[in-house]
């Protein structure tokens, strides 16, 4: 009896986790895959749109930029981290939005950060004048292309990246200042000397974890230090038990899509 009955059990856990795999797979199908080609360069990304979509109607945007390991030209690693968020029935029913999700290649990165591994926390600097990556130019290239369509409401377009997305997101935000609302920005790190380029002109949200031996939580904290002696008033939540992940709690808090979607250029 006790055989049968593990056997049921295990049956039944196995059933419900190939459900559960089934559902994931068909909820990231809702995020279509589709190429941003300028020129000879292609950048692959997935779009979300919101339900019942019409273009008739406005929509705000959001641009998210993954992190490192999420790196790759498959245009579904990117999705791991954060697509839950914006597939969630609720989310999607409380803040229709037009969601944008960018694949960087394997070997290049979304900022200039000069990266070297050879200890941990990882040690970055990031160039003040130095050309955008190829990849940065390219996401640069969509949101305008996506910016200028009728369908997207041009004062409520938002941005937020993890770890390598969180350092695109700061340059992004330093390269294009006033095409975004508002920010969130998950373990990053970036230039101090260019927040005075948006400190003002976008409302911020930046997360990080206090154990982070990857990114080093100061560089969370000499950003808001830049964006608040350059006028800024940033939001920061530092969590005192998080490792690099810090995007699990961030993505958790109730508050940040209500906070987000109620940010407006005007």
């Amino acid at each position: 009896m006790t055989l049968q009955y593990n056997y049921i059990k295990i049956l039944f856990v196995s059933l419900f986790m190939l459900s559960s795999l089934s559902l994931l797979a068909q909820q990231e199908n809702l995020f279509t895959e589709e190429n941003f080609v300028h020129e000879t360069d292609t950048l692959k990304y997935r779009m979300l749109l919101p339900e019942n979509f019409d273009e008739s109607n406005q929509y705000p945007l959001v641009l998210f930029l993954h992190g490192a390991g999420e790196r790759g030209d498959d245009n579904k690693k990117q999705l791991v981290h954060g697509s839950k968020l914006f597939l969630d029935n609720t989310n999607r029913g409380a803040f229709p939005a037009i969601v944008i999700f960018p694949q960087c290649p394997k070997n290049s990165y979304w900022s200039n950060a000069e990266v070297d591994r050879s200890s941990y926390p990882i040690s970055l600097s990031f160039p003040k004048d130095k050309e955008a990556t190829k990849p940065m130019q390219l996401v640069i290239g969509l949101m305008q292309e996506l910016t200028g369509k009728d369908y997207v409401n041009k004062d409520k377009v938002y941005v937020g990246g993890l770890s390598m997305g969180g350092m695109g997101t700061f340059e992004i935000l330093s390269r294009q200042p006033d095409m975004f609302a508002a920010a969130f920005v998950i373990c990053g790190d970036g230039n101090t000397e260019l927040t005075k380029n948006y400190a003002t002109k976008v409302d911020l949200w930046v997360f990080h974890g206090a154990n982070d031996d990857v990114v080093d939580p100061r560089g969370s904290v000499k950003m808001v230090n830049a964006i608040l002696e350059n006028g800024g008033k940033p939001n920061f939540t530092l969590y005192a038990d998080d490792n690099h992940n810090s995007w699990d709690s961030a993505f958790a808090e109730p508050e940040l899509l209500t906070w987000l979607f109620s940010k407006s250029k005007n």
